[in-house]
């Protein structure tokens, strides 16, 4: 029996391959997903709210309309008109209205979010190698071909 069938308390061998890969692909997301909000917590952040200042960081003077940073983010989050709204009221964003074209709306970061994000930066990067530090960097190339394989279907 696999691992993930006793996690699951699962009797009998699943009868696909498959299947058993992609929930354990799924029951690792749940994992991973429930120790990065425990990460971000201690900084006020959600993992989305981080996603999206890393995104306006690296846009820089340019900026960021909320169909670019929709398209950037890593999970889907369907409201980034009112995500944007949190983080600026914690002066972590600003908004300004683009000169060129006065319908547009540019999303950018503040200092205070710069200065955010280089808080988090060593100690995330301490997170992330506690997590997945010790697979083999073979491995883990070939996994990141292998979730690219499903996404590619």
């Amino acid at each position: 029996m696999s691992k993930l069938a006793a996690e699951i308390g699962q009797s009998k061998p699943f009868d696909l391959l498959e299947e058993e890969a992609l929930l354990n692909l799924i029951r690792t997301h749940e994992f991973v997903q429930q120790r990065q909000a425990e990460f971000f917590k201690q900084f006020g952040l959600t993992a989305t709210q981080y996603n999206i200042l890393r995104i306006l960081r690296g846009a820089g003077e340019s900026g960021v309309t909320c169909s670019q940073a929709a398209e950037r983010m890593v999970t889907a989050d369907p409201d980034i008109t009112r995500l944007l709204d949190r983080l600026e009221a914690r002066g972590l964003t600003r908004r300004e209205r683009s000169r060129e074209d006065r319908r547009v709306v540019l999303s950018y970061i503040t200092q205070e979010g710069l200065d955010l994000l280089k808080s988090v930066d060593k100690p995330l990067a301490g997170f992330i190698g506690n997590l997945a530090g010790h697979i083999e960097r073979k491995k883990l190339k070939q996994f990141i071909e292998t979730l690219e394989a499903i996404r590619g279907a």
